[in-house]
């Protein structure tokens, strides 16, 4: 039997269907940290890691804060997940962000051997997973993950979209 594929194509695991539930539980988690983020003039962007059933660590986007170009939700998360489980090897871990990775971001995904990433909205400007690039998919790659895209994609587009409505508004951005 030939893989399932999502809609893009891309070759799907049904473990990574297997609860829709808490999927959306995990990026509301994520959305309540973007709006932090929002509240803290950052591009509001939230990011969960889950290992094996358990919340290990919930970051959001502190680039203006931290003055740091690499303060994204999904790096900081990732490095609070590896202190967690003292490893570097995230094999067993889901990441939950409100935002498709960047470039950078889905490398060190494939870096840590996440085992899946969920994420809400699509980023057409800077995507790493499938809008601009299928980094997470590449099998020339040593490592894929399993992926699961557009959850609760309308509430995490729309803070973003508030966000830079505001941004325009004041000139900035």
């Amino acid at each position: 039997m030939a893989p399932a594929r999502d809609k893009s194509g891309f070759h799907l695991n049904e473990e990574a269907f297997n609860d829709t539930a808490a999927d959306e539980f995990y990026i509301r988690q994520a959305l309540n940290l973007a709006q932090q983020a929002f509240e803290a003039d950052e591009v509001p962007v939230g990011a969960i890691i889950v290992h094996e059933g358990k919340m290990i660590a919930a970051a959001h986007n502190q680039r203006e804060m931290l003055r740091d170009p690499t303060a994204h939700a999904e790096m900081i998360a990732i490095t609070q997940a590896a202190e967690a489980i003292g490893d570097w090897r995230l094999d067993k871990c889901t990441l939950y962000v409100t935002l498709e990775p960047c470039p950078m971001c889905c490398g060190a995904l494939l870096q840590s051997r996440m085992k899946r990433l969920v994420y809400g909205a699509h980023d057409p400007k800077a995507g790493a997973v499938q809008s601009l690039y299928t980094l997470g998919n590449d099998p020339r790659m040593n490592h894929q993950l399993l992926i699961t895209s557009g959850v609760m994609s309308s509430e995490c587009g729309s803070i973003l979209t508030h966000f830079f409505q505001q941004k325009r508004a004041q000139g900035k951005k």
